[in-house]
């Protein structure tokens, strides 16, 4: 069964299209919305086709108290988690202006929201995709009312079951929505390059016959590559002006010129994978002359006589009768004289 191809704003997501790419500028505007614009620019010139947020107020995704015992990359951060999650929010006001400025230069805008009046928000202004993150795929109720939205949405499935990712789905699907591209993700911030489990964007594909794509938090591009060779149809990689901002991303995210490296490689290597038909290409046609064998007599071959192994052989350049009819020609009579050296025709037999 063939995968239904989905569409985000004027592209198209699924086999035979360009992988649609997208830089999480998450929080590395640093409270700043001239950055934030700034960010988004320069998303678009690197060649982005989305500049991607997250939508969420501190108090409606973590409990205060919940973290005050810090684990993992958050042991890293010099403020509480509490105080870390504030500088982030990007403000409700903003969104609006960020859309629009988007808009104006041609990139796709949209942001990954965390409770339901950002979900409402993002529809309000909206944006092309939603994109639910790795934590809130258990989070069934919050699941389906973003499926009620009718909008295409990119499901992360970071550090998370084959089952929870089918019930997920399952919640999605109930709602009438379609239109899911699953997102495979390991989710550490960064990430260890030996545990990208990249093969995994087959697994989905085939276990869910849905497109998929790789949000990638490791460093350098490798990995992102990897998963586009494998037919990831979207990939999500963090994008910062400096990587030596202070902030809890800045550190494992792309500045410009990389991640303008890593989309030139992108559309290389798409170009590259082709289109899986084998055909002689182009810029064969004339190899396969040069380096194929035809039938040429090597001495001299009077009327009548018969071609054999002593006066025809398999040669380059094919010219004519090409090699694979030797065995064919062999006994038969020349209808003409022949010259060492000539290349038989089916005219010569």
């Amino acid at each position: 069964m063939k995968i239904r191809s989905v569409k985000i704003g004027k592209k198209t997501i699924g086999e035979g299209f360009g992988c649609y790419i997208i830089a999480e500028i998450g929080s590395n505007f640093d409270g700043k919305l001239s950055k934030a614009k700034r960010l988004v620019k320069l998303a678009k010139e690197s060649g982005a086709d989305a500049a991607k947020f997250q939508s969420f107020i501190t108090e409606k995704i973590i409990s205060k108290s919940g973290f005050e015992n810090k684990s993992s990359f958050q042991s890293k951060w010099k403020k509480s988690v509490w105080n870390v999650y504030k500088d982030a929010e990007l403000p409700i006001l903003w969104h609006k202006e960020l859309s629009h400025y988007a808009k104006k230069i041609g990139i796709d805008f949209f942001s990954a929201p965390y409770n339901y009046d950002a979900v409402d928000l993002l529809v309000k202004l909206n944006v092309p995709v939603i994109k639910i993150g790795s934590g809130e795929i258990t989070n069934l109720e919050f699941l389906k009312y973003v499926g009620k939205t009718k909008k295409p949405i990119l499901l992360a499935t970071g550090a998370s079951t084959i089952n929870e990712i089918t019930e997920a789905i399952n919640a999605i699907k109930a709602t009438g929505n379609n239109k899911i591209i699953l997102m495979q993700s390991t989710t550490q911030y960064p990430s260890p390059i030996n545990q990208a489990n990249v093969k995994t964007v087959l697994t989905l594909r085939e276990k869910f016959r849905l497109n998929v794509g790789y949000s990638d938090h490791t460093l350098g591009d490798l990995v992102i590559l990897c998963a586009t060779s494998m037919g990831a149809r979207v990939v999500e990689k963090h994008f910062t002006i400096n990587s030596r901002d202070k902030g809890p991303d800045h550190t494992h995210s792309m500045n410009p010129e990389e991640f303008r490296n890593m989309v030139n490689k992108i559309r290389l290597l798409e170009a590259a994978i082709g289109d899986g038909m084998k055909k002689i290409e182009k810029c064969e046609k004339t190899t396969r002359i040069i380096q194929r064998r035809g039938i040429w007599t090597i001495n001299k071959i009077k009327k009548g006589d018969k071609f054999s192994k002593k006066n025809i052989d398999c040669l380059r350049p094919v010219s004519g009768l090409s090699a694979n009819k030797f065995s064919y020609v062999l006994g038969k009579k020349a209808k003409k004289n022949h010259k060492p050296f000539h290349p038989l025709t089916k005219n010569d037999l």
